[in-house]
């Protein structure tokens, strides 16, 4: 396997990142998402994935609140892309990890995901009930999903939590 570089992303990459988002799902509604956070500055981590200096997938952070609106030490997952042609290669994974480990050294507390069920207990998500956690969305409950980085963290949250307001209006 060829070596993959993980970076944060730069303004250089913007148009790739849409590019890999609008492929890697059915419709352009995670790449405008991504795109309208950035544009915001509602992003907290945007890293992506290189292989042989080519941009071939990305990963995106952006800040939750608790059902009052409030701030909390939580960092929602969303969205994870890789380009059709670089999937199942374990990039998906590496970004999801060095994700993780940019969360905590910047002090976030857990990781919300809401995602595929079979994906993401690899990492060590649980669904979030078991932390008394509720999606704002109408989502099973084994796909939304939470990851405390901090034992404990999640204890002191509880209720619904909420993605960034551009979630609701991007389509």
């Amino acid at each position: 396997m060829k070596e993959l570089n993980i970076r944060p992303e730069s303004e250089q990459d913007q148009s790739t990142i849409h590019q890999i988002n609008a492929e890697a799902f059915e419709t352009e509604i995670e790449a405008n998402l991504v795109d309208a956070l950035r544009d915001s500055g509602a992003t907290l981590i945007s890293l992506v994935a290189e292989r042989d200096n080519v941009v071939v997938g990305h990963i995106l952070f952006s800040p939750m609140t608790d059902a009052a609106g409030d701030s909390i030490p939580v960092a929602g997952l969303a969205p994870m892309a890789v380009a059709p042609e670089y999937q199942q290669q374990g990039i998906g994974s590496a970004l999801v990890r060095s994700g993780l480990e940019h969360c905590r050294a910047a002090g976030y507390k857990a990781v919300i995901v809401l995602g595929h069920p079979r994906y993401y207990p690899r990492f060590g998500f649980v669904p979030a009930s078991h932390f008394n956690i509720r999606s704002q969305y109408d989502a099973p409950d084994e796909a939304f999903m939470a990851l405390e980085l901090e034992p404990g963290a999640l204890g002191e949250i509880g209720g619904v939590v909420k993605y960034h307001p551009l979630f609701d209006q991007v389509a």
